[in-house]
């Protein structure tokens, strides 16, 4: 895949990034740096340490609010402030298993922190589009291993998944009842399983194999056969702004919904997905074996043809390319790198000037 993102459509941009102190938001926020935008981020005090966005810092370039989508003023005064021409709303409750415990604060979050968001972006005067990202998780899985397009039902059978089914429903409604005769585009994108250097989360495959090698501790595996279209989060983040790209110069007054993943029949087991770390990192963990009691989905694969055909997006990246550069990174990590020129080398690898 050629990179087709166009520098100078960014280059001093306001953006306003939700989730910048997240792993995919850290990213984004070089990227965007990188691209000339002036970027406001807004998100939570990372909860892991180490912490992709602290071992990055300083941020000189970009304007960072530590706040909570779950308070609406501290939102109105950041877009206030902000005054965005783009956002790309990525702050949520990310984890599955943590929904599970809780619940309620995974619906505010996800939900009603989009609620939020939109009923801010009504004053948002200079907005051309908002890029709401959801999850490949939206739909209703029956578990039978159908890729799903975007016009397959939404659904959701553990609190993360219906959390983020509503938060497709709400920003539709707002697009449709508050700016559809606006020059605003409203939009979602459905991704999920996304690897890369420098994802700390509790409960994730790869972040659960650095601590192991960290550590010296046991891998403990709870689904080794479930399979994900795993992709690496450049690859991913490259298509979010393609799509924003695309959006500002389309004139489409309803919202759209568009996946991102690789192509079906490519998506890999856990079981699978860890050897090939470990061959990468050229160690030789030997997991054990814990099934979980909460209930996860086996199969998951999305259908992104419609990104394919519109955008032109393709994963640059295939699995074993993704795998490497993710090994790349921690087995620099370990060995005392700098967090930040690993990060902006892989940035520059992948074809992002700066």
């Amino acid at each position: 895949m050629t990179i087709s993102i166009t520098p100078d459509f960014w280059q001093g941009k306001r953006v306003l990034l939700t989730g910048h102190t997240g792993f995919k938001g850290t990213w984004m926020a070089l990227w965007l740096e990188r691209l000339g935008a002036q970027v406001t981020g807004f998100g939570l005090q990372p909860d892991t340490d180490p912490s992709l966005f602290t071992l990055l810092q300083p941020w000189p370039d970009i304007t960072s609010i530590i706040g909570d989508v779950r308070d609406p003023e501290a939102i109105r005064q950041t877009v206030r402030q902000a005054a965005p021409d783009i956002v790309i709303h990525m702050a949520a409750q990310a984890l599955v298993r943590r929904s599970y415990r809780e619940p309620v604060d995974t619906l505010a979050a996800n939900v009603m922190g989009t609620a939020h968001l939109m009923e801010a972006l009504r004053e948002a005067e200079n907005l051309q589009v908002a890029l709401i990202i959801t999850s490949d998780k939206v739909y209703q899985n029956t578990d039978d291993g159908v890729a799903f397009a975007e016009d397959a039902p939404l659904g959701g059978d553990d609190p993360y998944s219906a959390s983020k089914a509503c938060q497709e429903i709400v920003t539709s409604s707002w697009a449709k009842s508050y700016f559809a005769e606006r020059d605003a585009v409203i939009a979602t994108a459905r991704a999920g399983n996304v690897v890369g250097g420098g994802d700390f989360s509790e409960d994730r495959l790869i972040p659960d194999i650095y601590r192991a090698l960290a550590s010296g501790e046991k891998l403990v595996l709870r689904s080794p056969d479930a399979t994900r279209p795993w992709q690496h989060v450049l690859d991913l983040n490259a298509g979010y702004l393609m799509y924003v790209e695309h959006l500002a110069a389309s004139n489409g007054k309803t919202p759209i919904a568009m996946n991102f993943g690789p192509e079906p029949g490519e998506s890999y087991t856990v079981g699978a997905l860890t050897e090939k770390m470990m061959t990468a990192m050229g160690q030789d963990l030997d997991p054990d074996v814990k099934p979980s009691k909460l209930k996860e989905k086996t199969l998951l694969s999305v259908d992104a043809q419609a990104g394919r055909n519109v955008l032109g997006w393709d994963a640059k990246l295939d699995v074993d390319a993704t795998v490497r550069l993710t090994a790349d990174w921690y087995g620099a990590f370990l060995n005392g790198a700098d967090a930040r020129t690993i990060t902006e080398q892989q940035l520059e690898d992948y074809g992002v000037s700066g």
